[in-house]
């Protein structure tokens, strides 16, 4: 196979394409980056940023407390705060101190939130390529992560799988 490479059944030509020869974790750190700066782009344009974004999926599932937030988004309690206060500021979210403790603020989206959170989500069939097997693709990052997390995270911090 001169000048080519099989990988999983695929023959890459290092002649055509140079980046066939290039480390996995390069080619992830590059795709990464390229996805980030496209979907950061993409989000501009509904006033919302990525980590923004992350507090609108995690409060998907209902209101939670600023610290559940920040556990749940593996970020430490002041970025969650500097995020939230963007997002107040957005009109996306609101803050209501919590009936058993006045100290502490529940967080909910706003009917803005849902809506940036509804962009958002047909934002992605727009700016990511269709891929012909994504199920696949999302176990493997799936797998890359869970692999990393326990080196990154300490167990408290990481969801239930």
């Amino acid at each position: 196979m001169d000048g080519a490479r099989a990988t999983d059944g695929v023959i890459a030509d290092a002649a055509r394409d140079p980046m066939a020869d290039w480390p996995t974790g390069r080619l992830l750190s590059t795709a990464s980056r390229l996805i980030e700066h496209t979907w950061q782009q993409a989000l501009d344009g509904i006033g919302v940023t990525h980590a923004g974004l992350i507090v609108l999926h995690l409060l998907d599932s209902g209101p939670a407390s600023q610290k559940e937030l920040a556990r749940r988004a593996r970020v430490q309690n002041q970025t969650m705060s500097r995020t939230l206060d963007r997002l107040e500021r957005a009109g996306h979210i609101e803050r209501i101190a919590a009936a058993d403790d006045r100290r502490r603020h529940v967080v909910s989206r706003t009917l803005a939130g849902d809506e940036a959170w509804l962009a958002a989500h047909r934002l992605e069939a727009d700016v990511f390529p269709e891929l012909p097997d994504e199920s696949a693709l999302r176990s493997q990052l799936l797998a890359i992560i869970r692999s990393g997390e326990s080196s990154r995270w300490s167990p408290e911090d990481v969801e239930p799988a």
